[in-house]
This record gives structure tokens, C-alpha cells and sequence, in this order.
């Protein structure tokens, strides 16, 4: 423990478009390296697929199997995690909404996906935002790194964050670390 707070590692992907085995990769090469694992819809899986047992996930427009929540909060060694697919907050036309709906959980964290796009950044409050983008359907700027997921760390001083390709390579271009 760390000033009062555990570090946290956790693994955020999204946007998997039915692409199990990419999901099964991600798990197999970070199993016992991360304290949860979470997936920001648009899985295209079933809720009861074995997946879900490791990865903590939520409803995409994509989804249709309704036994996924909307949204998800989870403590995970001390910090707070927000989890909504973003469809149901307007994350295509600002993150005001997912901002406020995190802020209503007292959420250190708010992680989403739906935009494809990865992307990441503080609020001036301190609650990182974070977009893994889509594993499997990138779209933007970083859409020829073929897919990305994230890893986020923290501890009392900083929060960092790593972006991976499905070939499970960091780019350290698109690290960053954010003082708390």
C-alpha cells in the first residue's frame, strides 16, 4: 500500500465485434499481470459466455443479449471503476454526460468505448477517462495499429496509461502519466 491507496493495474478493451479469440489472447498473455479485466461492450458474445467470467462487461449497441448491465461500477484495490459502453451517454457528442454519471458513483475512473477511438484524459477533478479504443474495428487516427486495448496503473502519485496492440506490443508513443 501506497499513501493509504494500493496500486492498481487493471485491463480495458472494447469493441470486439465478436472476435473471441482476440479476447482469448488478451486474456491468456496478461492472466495473473492485471487485478481485473473490463469490456466496454459491443462483445457480440452472449453474457454467459466463459469470457465473462474474467472480463467484467457491459451492454454495447451491439449486444443483444440483454443480461448485460447498461453499466457497472467495481472497486478494485481501493479505486473506484465506472464502466458504460457510452451509446446510452452520447459519448459521440461530448463525455459530459459519462463524465457527470462516473462523477454520480464517485468514480475514480469512467472507462468506454462505442467511438472506436482510442483516447484518454484527466478531468480537472481527477478522474481519468479512457477509451481503449475498438480491439477489432479501429476508426480515427491510430485505426492502422490494427486494434488496442489499454492497461492502466495507479498508485497515490500518478496514474499511467499504456496502450497494446493485438499483437500485445505497447506503443509508447500513446503512453501517458497523469499526476494525481
Amino acid at each position: 500500500m501506497i499513501g493509504g491507496r494500493n496500486k492498481m493495474k487493471c485491463l480495458v478493451v472494447s469493441d470486439s465485434h465478436g472476435d473471441r479469440e482476440i479476447l482469448e489472447s488478451i486474456l491468456a498473455h496478461n492472466k495473473n499481470k492485471v487485478d481485473a479485466f473490463f469490456h466496454c461492450g459491443d462483445s457480440e458474445l452472449e453474457a454467459n459466455d466463459s469470457l465473462f467470467n474474467v472480463f467484467n462487461g457491459v451492454i454495447g449497441n451491439m449486444d443483444f443479449d440483454m443480461k448485460f448491465p447498461e453499466e457497472l461500477v467495481k472497486v478494485v484495490d481501493g479505486e473506484t471503476i465506472y464502466v458504460s459502453h457510452g451509446h446510452l451517454t452520447g459519448v459521440k457528442t461530448n463525455l459530459l454526460t459519462l463524465s457527470l454519471r462516473a462523477q454520480s458513483k464517485n468514480a475514480n475512473f469512467a472507462f468506454f468505448g462505442h467511438t472506436h477511438e482510442l483516447g484518454c484524459e484527466m478531468t480537472d477533478d481527477g478522474m481519468l477517462i479512457l477509451n481503449p479504443g475498438s480491439i477489432s474495428l479501429p476508426r480515427g487516427k491510430y485505426r492502422g495499429l490494427g486494434g488496442t486495448y489499454a492497461i492502466i496503473e495507479a498508485d497515490a502519485k500518478f496514474v499511467r496509461v499504456t496502450y497494446f496492440t493485438r499483437q500485445h506490443e505497447s506503443v509508447p508513443e500513446l503512453s501517458s502519466e497523469f499526476k494525481r
